[in-house]
């Protein structure tokens, strides 16, 4: 929560820079804010590498049916869930504002930086995608410890680099992306905008959990009320966390309570806590559209441009980093190289998703629940002690 408080610090600094200050100290903080997106931007396809490649090479080896099972449950809910999110956005987002190229702010001043640097990437993001899946698979498939080594020490030092610098400085980059939208007069507008995306993103995040319990409890015989109540202490736990990590001894508890079986429970919560991110797709999906929007004067993309983003995301979604914002800092790539976000769409995608990531990772935690219900129910009913009241 310390985090979220100091990003709306950050927004609120910018935007009285922007409004209030000379520009000559608004030209400093847009300096720093684009040396930190040098950082970022080069970190982000290191980050994807290190990641799914160490995660895919540490799944279990022997558990081969239980754990195509999860990650099959996993993938469909992020999918569905993604592209209920678009079809939500598609429908309400033209109806938040009639301000066309909203983000690009035509006519208004430009804040130029005192210094460029220019840090191009080692590769791009496919790229790293690509060669994480080949590292991870072929890690996995031939045992190789020494590359297996390379990749768990590579995502230790991004998470270090995350921990120690990129989320510490994000409010100062927040607040200088937010300094340029008030000079350029679009800040506001965009504030309405957001403000009713992230709102219904956090609804969409109840309507998701509702589904899967309700077809939880259809598979189980069990009231999905009931279900939900049981899961209700690892929402409110992710709720303060922002930690899927941190709220797995409560999920599994939760879980346990619901009837799933110990020996399934304790397989199927880890791995859901880090593969399955239904809630931040939903949220990331649902600002990305309204992003698109803005920038294209409302005109609200295609199908066939966001199906490929979602099957993707997904994909990138099952090794997010375990940090605050890990999963929007694993989409970054992919809105840059799929969807075509500028620095300014990247970073309010940041500061928007960072905004709501403890609900988000709430929809998350109580969505694994229903999911180990799912897989311990897949090969028919199974005699269990009852489930809890």
């Amino acid at each position: 929560m310390k985090l979220i408080i100091k990003l709306l610090a950050g927004i609120v600094l910018g935007i009285l820079l922007g409004l209030l200050a000379p520009q000559g100290l608004t030209r400093i903080l847009v300096t720093v804010k684009d040396l930190f997106g040098e950082l970022l931007f080069f970190t982000i396809p290191l980050l994807i590498l290190f990641y799914i490649s160490s995660g895919i090479a540490a799944l279990p080896r022997n558990s081969g049916r239980m754990l195509g099972r999860s990650l099959g449950f996993a993938y469909l809910s992020t999918l569905i869930a993604g592209t209920a999110a678009f079809i939500v956005a598609a429908l309400i987002v033209p109806g938040l504002t009639s301000a066309p190229d909203v983000l690009n702010g035509d006519g208004a001043v430009v804040l130029e930086p005192y210094v460029t640097v220019t840090i191009p990437p080692l590769f791009n993001v496919m790229t790293a995608l690509m060669l994480a899946f080949i590292m991870g698979l072929g890690i996995s498939a031939t045992r190789a410890e020494g590359l297996q080594k390379l990749a768990d020490q590579g995502r230790d030092i991004i998470q270090w680099l995350l921990e120690k610098a990129i989320i510490p400085l994000l409010p100062v980059y927040i607040a200088g992306v937010f300094a340029e939208m008030a000079a350029a007069g679009t800040v506001f507008v965009t504030l309405r905008t957001f403000g009713v995306v992230l709102a219904m993103a956090v609804i969409l995040h109840w309507v998701w959990i509702v589904t899967l319990f309700s077809i939880a409890g259809l598979r189980t015989g069990q009231s999905p009320v009931r279900l939900i109540r049981n899961m209700l202490p690892a929402y409110f736990t992710a709720l303060g966390t922002m930690s899927s990590a941190a709220t797995i001894p409560v999920s599994l508890m939760s879980s346990k309570r619901n009837g799933v079986r110990e020996q399934v429970a304790d397989f199927t919560v880890p791995l859901f806590a880090t593969v399955h991110l239904s809630g931040s797709t939903i949220t990331i999906v649902s600002c990305a559209v309204a992003v698109i929007s803005m920038q294209s004067g409302l005109d609200i993309p295609p199908l066939s441009l966001m199906i490929p983003f979602v099957l993707t995301l997904g994909v990138v979604m099952l090794a997010a980093p375990g940090v605050p914002g890990g999963a929007v800092m694993s989409a970054v790539g992919l809105l840059g190289s799929m969807l075509g976000f500028g620095e300014t769409a990247l970073a309010l995608m940041i500061a928007l998703y960072m905004a709501q990531d403890s609900f988000g990772t709430a929809c998350n935690v109580t969505c694994d629940g229903a999911l180990s219900l799912l897989v311990d129910h897949s090969d028919g009913p199974v005699e269990k002690a009852q489930p809890s009241v």
